[in-house]
């Protein structure tokens, strides 16, 4: 298992103090954001981590998130800004693309009698992902579903909601992230939860139940890596959290020792 950070959290101002901070203290991958490169952005992510120390491992979130709303001209365009960031992807080596295909409730009507809602936007996203799966599998990544707390999403909130779309989906290329901070509100056993989606899970966000840096709360991180080493896992986790106190980086300091602390233990 290899750690990885958001290019926000990093210390520093210029990608390049960012890139130096993360090879002086062993951090091997930098997570960065459609937030951070907006799809006109993304040639200067490409200047940016042109012969990289460290590299990019993952992109996360999209331009827009309207794949599940009932207008196609809207659905069509988070679904070519998403390729998008998947041939960026793709040029930087990264694993993947991380989406949660929608935020908040259904926007698609209830058809009931016929279909209810989440069974249309199921079907729909199925279809989406073969799409995206196709398109990330020629650039050599992958596409990544985010299960969400029920706070953010109605749709994916488990891990086994994700598996359930990759495996109608049926593509190799589209997969499933687990985030330990959404796992701690939906799951009952994370442990468990991430040993049933196997190998679908291909990264992972890290972030206590606070939602801030690793080892300031009350998750079982060494259970939850026992569990990612039982399915074969190797592959990035990425910070995704806030960051407490008013020294960012001796707390990040300490929030790096703090996990590979666990990693070791979960190796036992």
């Amino acid at each position: 298992m290899k750690i990885a950070l958001q290019l926000g959290l990093i210390p520093g101002t210029a990608v390049s103090e960012k890139v130096k901070w993360c090879k002086d203290h062993a951090v091997d991958g930098i997570e960065i954001s459609a937030w951070n490169y907006k799809v006109d952005q993304i040639p200067q992510a490409l200047k940016d981590f042109e012969n990289t120390e460290v590299p990019v491992v993952s992109i996360c979130g999209n331009a827009s998130f309207d794949f599940l709303d009932p207008d196609p001209k809207k659905r069509r365009a988070s679904m070519d800004e998403s390729k998008k960031y998947l041939e960026l992807a793709g040029k930087l080596g990264a694993v993947g693309q991380i989406v949660p295909p929608i935020f908040g409730p259904p926007r698609i009507n209830d058809l009931s009698p016929l279909k209810d809602a989440v069974t249309l936007e199921k079907e729909l996203l199925t279809e989406l992902c073969k799409e995206l799966g196709e398109h990330a599998a020629k650039h050599k990544t992958m596409f990544l579903l985010e299960p969400l707390n029920r706070y953010e999403q109605h749709l994916l909130r488990k891990q086994a909601d994700g598996v359930e779309i990759c495996k109608r989906c049926g593509h190799a290329s589209v997969a499933v992230i687990s985030d330990f901070f959404h796992m701690h509100i939906e799951e009952t056993n994370t442990p468990q939860a991430i040993r049933d989606a196997g190998t679908y899970v291909r990264h992972v966000h890290l972030a206590d139940n606070t939602r801030m840096e690793p080892g300031t709360g009350d998750i079982d991180f060494v259970a939850g890596f026992k569990a990612l080493a039982e399915i074969g896992f190797d592959g990035y986790m990425a910070y995704e959290c806030g960051i407490s106190g008013d020294d960012k980086g001796k707390s990040l300091e300490k929030s790096l020792a703090y996990v590979r602390e666990c990693i070791a233990k979960a190796k036992k």
